[in-house]
């Protein structure tokens, strides 16, 4: 028996729909914690407009106020989201030193890992099928972990997604049986076969992806941001907003703690990029303050210190971590397009955690941004690469082009990278 998660994991829903929920974790800490529940909140659609967090290495308190994505088009299930946070918290009743020496290689104290699911559908194509099926699959508290998506000259389409189940009950019928409904409801006729099983060796085969050329990796994965991407009007105003990101470190103020000041442009999943950089670096935040936007940027204070308790005064050690976190708020995804061969490849890149862990829902706000400008996609898949000291999850449409959107166009094709950006970063 433990603490019960009414006293771990608080909700708090507001009278006024235009006003945020509350959710507050109160429970023992543990490495990677606040990163670790930030991914959630991500995973669920949530945005955090406003965020404390407070911690002495033992027991931790964090407070988010929520509002959903501009991009989730679901009702929230707020217990099953309680079930999940309160699952993230260390028990109540083992001690702290016992936490921190049984963390697994992931980082989140556990050295089980869900087990993977193959799900393959067999449906007639449609523009916008693929994002229809990855809404349910998000709805459904699905993680998508790798995808192929193949599509048959006779107009068929082959998908085969390897999911984790966040509630992990797709081993039961009725978890099976659900989602089979659901996925029926919405694909109605265009559905032809439905599969669902345990992910056999095949799933380690997709793993790696065909190795990209090399000038397209180096646009790819370069600190810099690419010039394709920049060639937008549009897309040049949101660059030079980012650019203002500035990044203070204070050793003065606080005798036990190094002080960072955040000011940068505001977007999705900003404090989970922020947490996760940490937890990568590890060094752990003391006290964190997350303010609201205002004007559209944002403003964080970060009391943090080494792993070993020491404060950051180091020089070197400051410009890495100040060069990694703006990094991370300049350029959290790297969009591209490229010929390949007659077609026309659309390649989206972000940083893993030192987990392993992918970011959630990049799949599922791609494939909303081709559905909302009419693009098919003919084939696609995810899958991992390794470029210098990181490791990338890499997703790569083949789109087919048309006379509604002609992909040949470099204006078409800014519009493509401006509208995949805007959706990823919540703009």
């Amino acid at each position: 028996m433990g603490i019960p998660s009414e006293d771990v994991v608080l909700i708090q829903l507001p009278k006024d729909p235009s006003e945020p929920t509350v959710v507050t974790v109160n429970c023992p800490d543990k490495p990677g914690l606040g990163c670790d529940l930030c991914r959630t909140l991500l995973e669920f659609g949530l945005s955090i407009t406003r965020a404390d967090f407070s911690t002495d290495g033992r027991w931790c308190y964090v407070v988010f106020w929520l509002v959903p994505n501009v991009s989730n088009s679901f009702k929230i299930d707020w217990e099953s989201l309680k079930n999940r946070l309160f699952s993230m918290c260390p028990s109540c009743l083992v001690p702290f030193f016992y936490l921190n020496n049984q963390q697994g290689g992931d980082g989140n104290g556990s050295s089980t890992h869900p087990s993977v699911y193959l799900l393959k559908l067999c449906c007639l194509d449609r523009k916008g099928l693929l994002h229809d099926v990855t809404r349910i699959l998000s709805d459904l508290e699905f993680s998508i972990q790798r995808v192929k998506v193949m599509t048959t000259p006779d107009g068929r389409v082959m998908d085969l997604f390897f999911i984790t189940d966040g509630m992990e009950l797709l081993h039961t019928k009725k978890r099976r049986d659900d989602t089979k409904e659901h996925l029926i409801a919405v694909l109605g006729n265009y559905c032809i076969s439905f599969e669902l099983q345990l992910a056999g060796p095949e799933y380690d085969s997709l793993n790696a992806l065909p190795s990209l050329p090399p000038a397209v990796s180096e646009e790819l994965f370069t600190c810099e941001l690419a010039s394709k991407e920049a060639s937008s009007k549009e897309l040049k105003s949101d660059l030079v907003t980012l650019k203002k990101a500035t990044i203070t470190v204070d050793n003065l103020l606080s005798p036990a703690h190094t002080l960072l000041q955040i000011h940068c442009a505001d977007q999705k999943g900003l404090f989970y990029d922020i947490l996760r950089t940490s937890k990568d670096f590890d060094f752990q935040i003391a006290h964190g303050r997350f303010s609201s936007s205002v004007k559209g940027y944002r403003n964080l204070d970060l009391f943090i210190r080494q792993a070993n308790g020491k404060k950051i005064v180091d020089p070197k050690h400051q410009n890495a971590l100040c060069s990694r976190l703006k990094e991370e708020m300049l350029h959290p995804f790297r969009v591209v397009i490229v010929n390949r061969g007659p077609d026309t490849e659309l390649l989206v890149a972000n940083p893993v955690e030192s987990s392993g862990k992918g970011r959630p829902r990049v799949f599922y706000d791609v494939t909303l941004a081709l559905k909302m400008l009419g693009i098919c996609i003919f084939s696609a898949e995810i899958g991992r690469h390794s470029s210098s000291d990181r490791q990338w999850e890499v997703y790569r449409f083949l789109l087919d082009d048309s006379h509604e959107f002609p992909l040949t166009s470099d204006r078409a094709r800014n519009q493509l990278v401006d509208k995949v950006r805007r959706i990823l970063m919540g703009w």
